[in-house]
């Protein structure tokens, strides 16, 4: 049975699993707060809102729902997608939701009332990844197209398409600042795009696997991809040099993050186990 994690800023951890349903638990007892049941299908995706005050889960049953939790009640029911929806993100101010489907599109939603603002339409397989920048004026989407679309998030409309991948994109995220942007394929190389002018600045190559997770260090100095290939690198996103190879997993690597400091750096593996490395 599959069990994604997902921290928030606090002092809880959220477990979205296979068998439908997401637990709410304390970091620092291990109690489980919560079981939030509803779904009908596997729950893939989940994410706190950074007011801590929401949790959203994404599921196989086409919708979303978002739960409060305090009281462990469902609060909104995001309906539409016409396929799974296998990824979610909150904008900063707590006020929109993300949703990326393998029916291709992905919709910005209200999250006060649960209303579609924009489907955001362009790509031509299914979506694999999606993400507001810090001020949530863009979105940037990856998709099983081998491209990936940047989004005016206010109007819903298309900026620009990435391309370059020559596989599919798995991954994508912005840097805190939102100038850069960085994509991860299954072509087993990653890139970084400058904002702005929507311009290739440097590919990362090294892995011998796709590269299932990107993500910038809090600075961004440092990005990090994990890969099938059983390791994380560590790479300088102005040269595209690697910096580092974190080896010891046996199995594919398919989730990495770094702490809020950036000090730290922790993986997750198909080995069935995490690691923690300073």
């Amino acid at each position: 049975m599959k069990t994604i994690i997902f921290f928030n800023f606090r002092d809880k951890i959220a477990t979205g699993s296979f068998d439908k349903t997401c637990k709410l638990w304390s970091v620092e007892t291990g109690k489980c707060y919560y079981t939030f049941r509803g779904h009908t299908a596997e729950i893939v995706c989940l994410s706190f809102n950074l007011q801590s005050t929401l949790v959203a889960t994404g599921s196989m049953d086409t919708t979303a729902k978002l739960w409060d939790i305090q009281s462990g009640e469902e609060v909104v029911r995001l309906t539409g997608h016409s396929a799974e929806i296998i990824a979610l993100s909150f904008n900063t101010t707590g006020d929109r939701i993300i949703t990326g489907s393998f029916d291709h599109t992905v919709a910005v939603w209200d999250v006060g009332t649960g209303r579609r603002m924009h489907t955001l339409i362009g790509h031509r397989a299914e979506i694999s990844s999606a993400q507001f920048n810090w001020d949530c004026t863009l979105v940037i989407t990856g998709s099983m197209d081998k491209t990936c679309m940047l989004w005016n998030a206010l109007t819903g409309k298309r900026v620009a398409t990435l391309t370059g991948h020559d596989d599919e994109v798995l991954d994508v995220c912005f840097d805190y600042a939102g100038q850069r942007i960085a994509t991860a394929s299954a072509d087993g190389t990653a890139r970084v795009y400058d904002a702005e002018t929507k311009k290739c600045i440097a590919k990362l190559e090294g892995h011998d696997g796709e590269i299932s997770k990107i993500c910038f260090n809090p600075q961004g100095s440092r990005i990090l991809t994990a890969s099938s290939d059983k390791t994380a690198r560590l790479w300088d996103p102005q040269t595209g040099q690697c910096i580092q190879t974190l080896d010891g997993h046996t199995d594919d690597i398919f989730s990495c993050a770094f702490n809020y400091k950036g000090n730290i750096i922790i993986t997750g593996s198909k080995d069935n186990t995490c690691r923690i490395w300073r």
